[in-house]
């Protein structure tokens, strides 16, 4: 038996939409938000994983004072996030075996360090065969200070008849122990490095002796 369907002489002959014409807009518009939340979400991930690298979490941090160290950089168990800084900076960090860094980025006050200041560190430093101590700008580099030097090594620091020591970090020379520092540079980080310590092992850490820092003059 054949079936008959009636004719619709409107729309006979018309090929057939295949979006409606209520969504047609709609749908350029569904990609221009789609290519916006795209660009948004590649944005917020390389900015976040570059300031992650460029400014690495404080883990495994140990802290003297004002003096912080990082006892696993230099280790197989380092964080990722240090790991790729210095991998982008290129900066090797001392390993387990041979020592330690300590950064001082403000003083005993509290205060942020500042090239334009003067500053006297007083004490004593952790139990080290040797120790070394440089100025660096905010970017962990040494600072150009015009000076023959650029840092003091515990061999030749001048001490006290207790073992104590004073050391004067300013732009200008100054009599007895002096560190060199640059007035203009950027940012002011103190940088203690400890060669051969019982401190990589994670022993004798309570109770060390580290140096104050008291700010002088700022010009």
């Amino acid at each position: 038996m054949t079936v008959a369907f009636d004719r619709n002489p409107e729309t006979d002959g018309l090929a057939p939409d295949r979006v409606p014409a209520i969504l047609r807009h709609r749908r350029g518009h569904m990609w221009l938000s789609l290519a916006v939340i795209l660009a948004i979400g590649l944005v917020t991930g390389l900015g976040s994983a570059y300031l992650a690298v460029d400014n690495a979490p404080a883990f495994d941090t140990l802290e003297l004072g004002v003096w912080q160290a990082r006892p696993l950089q230099g280790t197989t168990e380092a964080d990722p996030y240090s790991a790729a800084t210095h991998a982008r900076t290129g900066r090797v960090p001392l390993a387990s075996g041979e020592g330690l860094i300590f950064l001082a980025r403000s003083d005993s006050a509290g205060a942020t360090l500042s090239p334009a200041c003067d500053y006297l560190l007083e004490g004593q430093a952790a139990p080290a065969r040797l120790w070394t101590l440089t100025a660096l700008d905010a970017g962990l580099r040494l600072s150009d200070t015009g000076a023959e030097r650029s840092g003091l090594h515990s061999r030749q620091v001048l001490r006290r008849p207790d073992g104590s020591f004073a050391v004067h970090v300013a732009a200008r020379a100054r009599a007895g122990n002096w560190l060199p520092s640059a007035r203009d540079a950027d940012g002011l980080v103190l940088a203690l490095r400890l060669y051969d310590t019982p401190l990589t092992t994670g022993t004798g850490v309570a109770n060390v002796p580290m140096p104050e820092i008291t700010r002088g003059d700022c010009r």
